[in-house]
């Protein structure tokens, strides 16, 4: 499965890339029929200390399941939006299941 990180205004490096991929690797193979997964860093230029945004899609036939989170790091924003699409997943399995 491909996951493409963009990073707008600045650039990301390795440390943070690997870890991305890490999480979103795990938090998709938790769904059978994963096409691939987008993760967009962006910086808020507000003043506050959660000016970091992380938005994660992951590309599943249907619907796409899509999660943004604001934290004060990038690291957090990404656990943050997997832990959203954990619950996103457990919900479509429950639904599918269900059906």
């Amino acid at each position: 499965m491909k996951v493409s990180i963009s990073s707008l205004h600045f650039k990301a490096d390795a440390k943070l890339e690997d870890f991305i991929r890490e999480k979103v690797t795990k938090v998709s193979g938790l769904f059978d029929g994963v096409i691939g997964s987008e993760v967009t860093l962006k910086l808020d230029t507000s003043s506050t200390n959660e000016n970091k945004i992380a938005e994660i899609r992951i590309q599943i036939p249907g619907n796409d399941l899509f999660a943004k989170k604001q934290a004060k790091t990038f690291e957090e924003a990404v656990d943050n939006a997997v832990d959203a699409l954990k619950k996103q997943i457990k919900k479509r399995k429950e639904k599918v299941k269900g059906l």
